[in-house]
């Protein structure tokens, strides 16, 4: 994996991605984690629900309900 993917990471408490400096998970985070979980997508949305209730007490000025569309709904499983 190339080191531009890996270094799109969450800088806390900001919760802005490290490498392009948007809100985490950014595209190539998101790419990268839909890679490294893809034969299981109910532990890549575990890992992210947990991501989120870290994010959620560091970022109170966001309503949970964004925070739950930024972390969890582009993980979702394709129907």
């Amino acid at each position: 994996m190339s080191r531009r993917y890996r270094d799109h990471l969450p800088t806390r408490p900001t919760w802005r991605c490290r490498a392009c400096g948007i809100a985490w998970p950014c595209s190539a985070a998101k790419l990268r984690l839909l890679g490294e979980y893809r034969h299981d997508r109910l532990a890549l949305t575990v890992y992210l629900a947990t991501l989120q209730a870290e994010a959620s007490a560091q970022l109170t000025d966001i309503d949970p309900a964004r925070l739950t569309e930024r972390f969890l709904s582009w993980a979702r499983a394709r129907g």
